[in-house]
């Protein structure tokens, strides 16, 4: 799938600026297993990339000029280097206006270029083609023109870059995308940006996401409430138990401890934390043991706190999920990002994801009258130069 993706943008910018390009860069869209709504949180999450991905092409063309063309959009836009860059009203132009803001506010000195990309990451599905297009554009420029610029700075120059799009987010879509590699998990430490690799041989199941097709707009609004809510429970931990400096240092015993002096909701938001940062540990431990089914428990876990104490869950997502609980084939499933709509991430048994796919399919589409949509996914490397060889 992805070679079709690489000779079409291959040829694309042929056609249109008649060479080859000088550089052809992947860069790949991220699950994240377990550690959700962790990242703001100070714990940690162990995300990976896939091999869903974004393909670029470029080319330097000797001027100031850079010229931009989304092949899937069939939109194009043109950025002169020698002037202030500033938003501009094509959303997707944004975050590579951003990302070559950021370069050049860091001193980074590059001259014109040719670009084209197409993507098979679907959009709007909660697997960060943001910041795939972000670290690729980096990437790409990075290649293009010799620049000395660390992995770890391509992430946070993506993170910074989406920051001035106007999107507040965490880390871990940049740094997993930029910092992925095959078969491995990363754990990151949302707080200090330390990292471990860890195997995910998933063995005799499949990763299959389900994407619910909704997206409600409680979102935002419930994102601002729950880190005010975590911030309320944290203040009070620490005025109790002074040795802690974050929920990381905490145990359900201390948050138990505590149900009185909190109210009911700063209370079940901080249980979920502080067991969610654990169940994270308790994944790699089921990896390093090649226990999947352990980490497919986990993931039920998960969602159960989502839905239940974190309420960011919604009648889809909780659909699809307890349906699929009902499955001897699934082993584990949870709804994977912010909430209130996108996708669930699920453990399948090899041999058996034909059959639920197709009476999923048919429940949903049953109980809510939209359509499921589905991609099967494996972890595969980050951001990287494509070798034609």
């Amino acid at each position: 799938m992805n070679d079709l993706l690489i000779n079409k943008t291959n040829a694309f910018f042929k056609e249109k600026f008649g060479d080859a390009p000088e550089k052809v860069v992947l860069s790949p869209g991220r699950i994240n297993i377990i550690g959700e709504h962790i990242d703001y949180n100070d714990g940690y999450v162990l995300p990976a990339a896939i091999d869903k991905i974004i393909c670029f092409a470029f080319a330097k063309n000797n001027s100031k000029q850079s010229k931009i063309v989304a092949i899937d959009l069939n939109e194009e836009f043109e950025v002169d280097l020698t002037k202030t860059i500033s938003l501009s009203k094509v959303v997707w132009s944004n975050y590579i206006l951003g990302v070559i803001k950021q370069l050049q506010d860091n001193g980074f000195s590059f001259d014109g270029f040719n670009c084209v990309f197409s993507s098979n990451i679907p959009v709007g599905s909660g697997l960060s083609s943001s910041a795939a297009l972000e670290c690729g554009t980096i990437f790409g420029i990075k290649e293009l023109f010799n620049l000395s610029i660390p992995k770890v700075d391509i992430a946070l120059m993506g993170q910074k870059a989406e920051h001035w799009v106007g999107i507040n987010c965490g880390i871990m879509d940049q740094f997993s995308s930029v910092m992925g590699l095959e078969n491995k998990v990363i754990k990151i430490d949302c707080k200090t940006l330390e990292y471990e690799y860890h195997n995910a041989d998933f063995n005799d199941y499949s990763l299959i996401l389900f994407d619910s097709n909704v997206k409600h707009s409680l979102f935002s609004s419930a994102y601002n409430t729950r880190r005010e809510e975590c911030e309320e429970g944290l203040s009070i931990i620490k005025s109790n138990f002074p040795g802690i400096t974050s929920f990381r240092d905490c145990t359900e015993i201390h948050v138990l401890q505590l149900k009185d002096k909190m109210t009911p909701n700063v209370f079940v938001r901080c249980h979920y934390v502080v067991k969610e940062i654990h169940r994270v540990a308790l994944a790699c431990e089921a990896l390093d043991k090649g226990d999947i089914e352990a980490l497919g428990k986990l993931l039920f876990e998960t969602h159960e706190g989502l839905s239940k104490e974190y309420l960011v869950s919604c009648d889809e997502l909780d659909f699809i999920v307890d349906t699929l609980k009902k499955e001897e084939a699934v082993i584990g499933s949870r709804l994977m990002g912010g909430g209130f709509g996108g996708c669930t991430i699920n453990l399948i048994k090899k041999g058996e994801e034909e059959a639920i796919k197709s009476k999923l399919t048919k429940l949903y589409k049953e109980a809510f009258d939209i359509e499921l949509k589905i991609y099967d996914v494996k972890i595969g490397n980050g951001t990287s130069l494509y070798n034609r060889n």
